[in-house]
């Protein structure tokens, strides 16, 4: 399992609200029906925003990882 899979999994609740700031596109019932599993997130993503497999993969794992990053910073 990838750390970035970890991170959609196990920050669900979190990541809930996120998701539609990252996207506005996806719907409440799209975020439902995702329940923290990536690839029907990439499904909703492909779906919504008419990406490739490739495309919703990368942006993903680019905002996962943005958002482990600003996990670890210390607070200020």
């Amino acid at each position: 399992m990838s750390t970035r899979h970890d991170v959609l999994k196990g920050s669900w609740k979190q990541l809930r609200g996120q998701l539609k700031e990252w996207w506005g596109e996806l719907t409440e019932d799209d975020v439902i029906r995702i329940d923290g599993q990536r690839d029907k997130l990439i499904g909703a993503l492909q779906m919504r925003y008419g990406w490739t497999r490739d495309r919703a993969e990368m942006e993903i794992d680019r905002r996962l990882l943005e958002y482990a990053n600003a996990q670890k910073e210390p607070m200020r």
